[in-house]
């Protein structure tokens, strides 16, 4: 944040007022909304969710040295503070801290370039950061700092001096996407695909593509749009004033240079590298050489363990589209047997046991040695898959307990199933079973 706001400034920008402390005070030194994670010189954030309030734990907050809270009006009232601290009182504290980042991303003045899409969101982002980073200052979102709160605190993060701002966007329902992006202001918005994923909530893949949509609508008159060649649900979102690119065979950016060395070779993620590619020449950088990418945790990363076992760890999310991106993958990489472990996938909706079904039917037509589904839904994949190869478990600690037993040398092993099924335990006991190689990398 600016070492030249002062406290007044900050509840300002934050829609709020001081009602102890010191208005004159230096802007704090960093944020949080976890009142266990305070240190000297940050400000709290009390945030309402669903099982606590946080405006309960400001005066714990100032108590460890916070430079002050931003709470509600009713928490406020309640609240004293040393001299050198300071309570801002508001009536929304998620929306003050929207604002403060809205403010603090004007202030930076730096580029921002937008990520959503059904899924390789976060690859995409990872690409677009390496893209960036041999020439420009960059920050991009963390794990899953992707939300109506991990969006603000990712800006808020940034330090004076960055040049662009990389922010992924996800959602759950219509109307959040268009808040995320009125407080990034994008410069490039990027939608990397959509498809069937929270029809729990919005029902169909139509209403997927309007919510993904509303980061075209939001963007201001001088901003540029990517989007993919082929989806036709984007394009009653087109918009003719602002400059559009699509990505992918029959657009304008169809294949990669020969200039850039991508060290991945998957075609799901080449694409994702394509829409990178047109977001970073939107702003005028022209990557070349190696691109350096680090992937999020439980995205796509490989690992070479003892007896050549890769383990491709991709278990932070899945819906029927990047489930079988991943298969895909899976079945043209690999150089000895596949091994599927294939969870849940949720929030799906009425379709849910046909989306499985037809999983286990595309497992069975790569050609995938050993498919091991774990949970209720998954197990609806067995059956289409049919062949001996074949382990039906409840959850993934029971997964946990049987990988070792069902993997060879050799093999290349899938982990890949919605968050909640918690499938990156079945990831830690294989390498426990099977310590990493040397080097690591697959």
């Amino acid at each position: 944040m600016n070492n030249s706001w002062s406290a007044a400034d900050v509840a300002a920008n934050a829609g709020g007022k001081i009602v102890a402390g010191n208005s004159a005070a230096s802007a704090p030194a960093a944020i949080t909304i976890d009142s266990r994670a305070i240190e000297p010189g940050a400000l709290f954030v009390g945030l309402t969710g669903s099982v606590h309030d946080g405006g309960e734990f400001a005066a714990a907050a100032l108590a460890s040295g916070a430079w002050g809270v931003i709470v509600s009006d009713q928490h406020a009232a309640a609240l004293g503070c040393d001299d050198e601290q300071v309570v801002i009182a508001v009536s929304d504290p998620l929306r003050a801290l929207a604002d403060l980042a809205h403010a603090w991303r004007r202030e930076l003045g730096c580029a921002v370039i937008a990520v959503t899409g059904s899924t390789g969101k976060t690859s995409t982002k990872d690409i677009i950061a390496g893209m960036l980073a041999p020439s420009r200052r960059t920050v991009a979102t963390i794990e899953n700092f992707n939300t109506e709160i991990g969006l603000p605190l990712t800006i808020l993060a940034a330090p004076a001096g960055t040049e662009v701002l990389v922010l992924e966007m996800a959602m759950r329902g219509e109307g959040q996407i268009a808040e995320l992006t009125r407080i990034a202001q994008p410069d490039v918005g990027v939608i990397v695909n959509v498809g069937p994923v929270h029809l729990e909530l919005l029902g169909t893949v139509e209403a997927v593509a309007r919510a993904k949509a509303e980061l075209l609508v939001g963007l201001g008159p001088d901003a540029i749009a990517v989007v993919p060649a082929d989806e036709a649900l984007l394009e009653p979102y087109i918009r003719s004033d602002i400059r559009t690119v699509r990505f992918g065979p029959g657009g304008e950016l169809e294949q990669l240079p020969d200039t850039i060395e991508l060290p991945f070779a998957s075609a799901h993620m080449r694409s994702n590298a394509l829409a990178a590619l047109a977001a970073v020449r939107a702003l005028g950088v022209e990557p070349s050489g190696l691109i350096e990418v680090e992937l999020s945790k439980l995205r796509g990363q490989r690992l070479l363990l003892e007896d050549n076992v890769v383990v491709i760890n991709d278990c932070y999310n899945a819906n029927p589209m990047s489930m079988r991106a991943a298969l895909d993958d899976l079945a043209d990489s690999a150089s000895g047997r596949t091994v599927a472990v294939l969870g849940d996938m949720r929030e799906l909706g009425p379709d849910q046991r046909r989306f499985h079904a037809e999983l286990g039917a595309h497992v069975r037509e790569l050609g995938v040695e050993v498919l091991v589904t774990v949970g209720e839904l998954a197990r609806d994949a067995g059956p289409p898959f049919g062949g001996e190869n074949l382990y039906s478990l409840e959850s993934a600690a029971q997964a946990a307990d049987q990988i070792a037993s069902i993997v060879e040398p050799g093999d290349t092993v899938l982990i890949k199933g919605s968050r909640g099924v918690g499938l990156e335990v079945v990831g830690e006991s294989l390498c426990q079973a099977l310590p990493p190689a040397a080097g690591g990398g697959a």
